[in-house]
C-alpha cells in the first residue's frame, strides 16, 4: 500500500485543529444546511474539512481517488466511480455532524483505504479527545497518541444476550421492520445509539460494547470502523452473513464479539 496511515492520520488531525475545532459551538444559521431532511446537516467544518483533506491527499498520493461524503453529496456519480479504483480514500470531515452542529462533542473524522475493493486500513481520529484509533489490515487495531504511544484495542467477549450492551441505528429500515427491530431490542440490555458511527466504532473496538448495527451502509461511515473491529476481535458481516465490502449500500450490517453472538444478534433481534 502506497498510503502512509500515519501520515494520513496526522493529516486527519491537523485539518481538525485548523477546520473543525474552531468552528465547535461557534457556528451561526449561515453555516448550517439541510441535506435531504431536518436530520441530515452539513455544516461549514464538513465542507472545508474536506477540501483541505482532499486537496492534502491528492498532492500526497496523486494515484488515489479521493470519496468525500460532501463531495458525493453534490455529486452522486463520484460514489459509483469509485467501485473497483485501484486505490480510494474514503473522507469522512465531520461524522457526527448533527452532533457538532448542536454543540455536543461527540463526532469524528474517518478515513479509510481501499485498494481494488479491499480495505486495507482505517482512521478514526477523535477531536475532542486528539487520540485516533486505528487499524491496517493484519496489523491489529491500536489507540494512538499524538505522543506516539499505543494500546491495543480488543473488542468484548461474548456474553449471553440478556447481558450484551451495543449501539443500533435501525431508524432507516422500512417501517414496519423498524418497528420490530426496537421490540426486539427489549431482550438485550443496553440498546443506544450516539448517532455517530465513529465514536460508536471506538467504543466497541476498545471493548466497551458487545454489538453494532446499521442499515443505512455509506462506505465513509464504515470502511475504516469494520477494519478496525475486525482487527480488534470482533465479528463483520451483513445480515445475509456474507462480508461487508465498501461497495455496499443496504442489506444491513451486524458487528458482535464473535460468531456466535452474531448468530445470535441476528436470530433473536435483526432478523423480523
Amino acid at each position: 500500500m502506497s498510503v502512509d496511515i500515519l501520515k494520513l492520520a496526522e493529516l486527519l488531525r491537523e485539518t481538525a485543529h485548523a477546520e473543525i475545532l474552531p468552528r465547535f459551538r461557534r457556528l451561526d444559521a449561515s453555516m448550517v444546511h439541510e441535506k435531504t431532511e431536518a436530520i441530515d446537516l452539513v455544516t461549514e467544518a464538513d465542507t472545508e474539512a474536506e477540501r483541505v483533506i482532499t486537496a492534502a491527499i491528492n498532492k500526497l498520493w496523486p494515484e488515489a481517488m479521493v470519496v468525500g461524503e460532501e463531495a458525493v453529496s453534490a455529486d452522486a456519480s463520484v460514489l459509483d466511480r469509485s467501485v473497483g479504483a485501484d486505490l480510494a480514500i474514503f473522507v469522512d470531515p465531520v461524522d457526527g455532524t448533527a452532533n457538532f452542529a448542536a454543540g455536543v462533542p461527540l463526532f469524528a473524522v474517518m478515513a479509510g483505504v481501499v485498494v481494488k475493493g479491499e480495505t486495507v486500513a482505517g482512521i478514526i481520529y477523535d477531536p475532542m479527545g486528539d487520540d485516533w484509533v486505528l487499524a491496517e489490515k493484519g496489523s491489529g487495531a491500536w489507540l494512538r497518541r499524538p505522543d506516539g504511544s499505543t494500546v491495543r484495542q480488543q473488542f468484548a467477549a461474548g456474553l449471553p444476550l440478556e447481558q450484551m450492551t451495543g449501539m443500533a441505528s435501525p431508524f432507516y429500515l422500512p417501517l414496519e421492520q423498524r418497528a420490530g427491530v426496537l421490540t426486539n431490542l427489549a431482550k438485550v440490555r443496553v440498546s443506544s445509539s450516539f448517532r455517530c458511527a465513529g465514536q460508536e466504532y471506538r467504543m466497541a473496538a476498545g471493548g466497551h460494547l458487545n454489538y453494532l448495527f446499521y442499515n443505512k451502509l455509506m462506505p465513509w461511515d464504515h470502511v475504516a470502523g469494520t477494519l478496525i473491529s475486525v482487527e480488534a476481535g470482533g465479528h463483520v458481516a451483513r445480515l445475509d452473513g456474507q462480508p461487508y465490502l465498501a461497495e455496499h449500500r443496504g442489506g444491513g450490517l451486524l458487528v458482535a464479539s464473535d460468531r456466535e453472538s452474531w448468530e445470535t444478534l441476528r436470530r433473536e433481534v435483526f432478523t423480523v
